[in-house]
């Protein structure tokens, strides 16, 4: 019996150092697929009115490509006012969705578009929404402050943005990544602007344009959480 012990310790000093390398290398190796928001986000300087309030802190931070589409209707209309219309031709460009991708390193983070809120004082207005792609939980944008203060905003990109969270849902299975966002920034723009022309009159009325564009989107949460 003595034998049998000395035999099953040397066995288990011969097991314990693979399982803790093999725990290690599991351990390691998502903590490195892990995307920004397991690393320290650091937004760059942006116009005052952009400035998240004290108490929040910056946790996922992603390099968004892809398409700001645009629609050309009579302007004003029902639901675009006279103060929203670029000029008084009596038509133009109006955004009806973004259509990106969030990427950190490569690594597709979230979706973004517009979509109807959930959230029972909102009605179901339609409002800016990201999805994160993993656990398929989803912040809603409220109104957004824009600045296109030429010292941060470069010559024909669309507006930098600050959006209060205005609502969110967890994924189906009960991600919540995105369920603890307070505000999100859109900053450092490329391109995206509404075209210059082609939109007129009756005949371009119902024509689309969908213009590429890049940002970097920081979403904030609670300093506590």
């Amino acid at each position: 019996m003595k034998h049998w012990d000395a035999s099953e310790n040397r066995t288990t000093r011969w097991i314990l150092p693979d399982v803790c390398s093999s725990v290690l290398a599991v351990a390691l190796t998502v903590s490195l697929s892990l995307p920004a928001y397991a690393a320290h986000v650091t937004p760059p300087p942006v116009p005052s009115t952009l400035q998240v309030q004290a108490g929040n802190r910056a946790f996922l931070e992603g390099h968004g490509v892809g398409t700001q589409n645009y629609i050309c209707l009579p302007c004003p209309n029902p639901t675009t006012l006279p103060a929203a219309c670029p000029d008084d031709s009596g038509f133009a460009w109006l955004l009806f969705t973004p259509e990106a991708t969030l990427l950190d390193q490569g690594k597709q983070l979230t979706t973004h578009f517009f979509s109807p809120n959930p959230h029972p004082d909102d009605n179901g207005a339609i409002r800016a929404t990201w999805q994160d792609s993993r656990d398929g939980s989803t912040v809603w944008g409220g109104r957004a402050i824009a600045s296109t203060d030429p010292q941060f905003v470069a010559k024909h990109a669309i507006a930098w943005l600050l959006l209060p969270e205005a609502g969110v849902r967890e994924g189906p299975t009960g991600g919540d990544t995105l369920t603890r966002t307070t505000f999100i920034q859109r900053l450092n723009t490329s391109g995206g602007v509404a075209p210059s022309d082609g939109c007129t009159g009756l005949a371009d009325v119902g024509a689309k344009a969908f213009v590429p564009y890049t940002a970097d989107y920081f979403f904030y949460t609670k300093d506590d959480k």
